[in-house]
């Protein structure tokens, strides 16, 4: 991991005309805000069914961030439908002889499936942070049913040239139709993030 004293937050840019919330990570009563969020979210006017069960899902995707050691995580939830799409990013602990692009690629590449298509989608970009990896992929969230959901992402590893470290900005859906809207929300996301 990298020494904290080289940066203290890690930023990413939201879409201003989507409905992102932001997590709070570090909430001591998770459950008490994830109720105040949606209620703050939905309004006064939605059913209490409505809004404990949008309270349950923010709950699961702060908990999903929580477990991963996200630096920070957000959900793209429209006011009138449920939870859409989640961002996290991630430091990861690579070892220093594997941050690099070729590395993260021959990773990535022995990684085993199940997935749709072709297979994962790799390719190498340039952001302002640094050097990345990006991967566009779909796979079931259960690869042992015959059948279920299936999720779409768009990951970026990014290799920030000022830090020793590696970072996972990913963005995960499941309403497939919204893909390429979202695939291109991934880019703006990734090409938005900060080390402060």
């Amino acid at each position: 991991m990298t020494d904290p004293g080289e940066w203290r937050e890690c930023r990413v840019a939201l879409p201003a005309h989507h409905n992102w919330l932001v997590l709070d990570l570090r909430s001591e009563d998770p459950e008490a805000w994830a109720r105040t969020l949606a209620g703050q979210h939905l309004g006064e006017d939605v059913p209490e069914p409505w809004r404990e069960a949008f309270a349950t899902d923010l709950l699961w995707y702060w908990g999903a961030a929580a477990r991963q050691g996200a630096l920070c995580a957000a959900v793209l939830a429209p006011q009138d439908g449920p939870v859409v799409a989640s961002c996290t990013v991630r430091e990861l602990g690579i070892a220093p002889e594997s941050r690099t692009v070729a590395a993260l690629r021959a990773e990535l590449e022995r990684a085993e499936g199940p997935y749709f298509g072709d297979g994962p989608v790799l390719t190498e970009v340039e952001l302002p942070l640094g050097p990345a990896l990006r991967v566009h992929r779909q796979e079931p969230t259960d690869p042992a049913a015959d059948s279920g959901t299936v999720v779409e992402g768009v990951a970026h590893y990014v290799l920030p040239r000022r830090h020793p470290t590696t970072l996972e900005c990913r963005l995960l859906w499941t309403s497939l139709g919204l893909g390429a809207e979202l695939v291109k929300v991934a880019d703006e996301l990734a090409d938005s993030l900060r080390l402060t």
